[in-house]
């Protein structure tokens, strides 16, 4: 019973694509074969997943470093004819200003999936306390500007903190487990 198990458990692995003279480039993934057994129609079946992503980062100068991320979302379950089983999970694009902390824009996770991301370590139905993404920057979100700074601009280690501002928000779907 245990090695079916293992068969199907999502793996998620990472690549070095490139690192060279302050440039890096990554290439992440993951594969998930789950099933859910319930008597909610809507839950019961087959749930698996792919996902692919992509992570940079240049150094411009000393004190500016120009970064960003992409993650797609393919779900298996869905016939050829249906368009809504892939989605965009994260796109955004930043400038780290050194010590003074970073600004990023576009599809990220909200400031309160900070606090939110200690819970959501299993490797399903973990982050359950916040379930709802595109609904008021609880997890990810589109639109969302956002200012990040660790250690107080280099005077506190330890004291992190983040601003952020989502602009039009037309969505909110439930994506517990996605």
């Amino acid at each position: 019973l245990l090695v079916p198990a293992l068969l199907v458990a999502g793996a998620a692995n990472a690549a070095e694509v490139y690192n060279k003279n302050g440039n890096k480039l990554d290439l992440y993934g993951k594969v998930d074969g789950l099933r859910y057994f319930s008597d909610n129609a809507g839950d019961d079946g087959d749930q698996s997943y792919a996902r692919i992503g992509f992570k940079g980062e240049t150094q411009i100068n000393d004190m500016l470093t120009g970064y960003g991320q992409w993650e797609y979302n393919m779900q298996a379950s869905g016939t050829e004819g249906n368009r809504d089983t892939s989605w965009t999970r994260l796109g955004f694009a930043g400038l780290k200003f050194g010590e003074y902390g970073s600004f990023d824009y576009g599809r990220n996770y909200g400031v309160i999936y900070d606090v939110e991301a200690w819970t959501d370590v299993l490797p399903e139905f973990g982050g359950d306390s916040y379930t709802q993404t595109d609904v008021y920057m609880l997890q990810r979100a589109n639109g969302l500007a956002t200012y990040r700074n660790t250690d107080f601009f280099g005077l506190v280690e330890g004291w992190n903190f983040a601003l952020q501002y989502q602009g039009n928000n037309e969505s909110g779907n439930n994506a517990f487990g996605q």
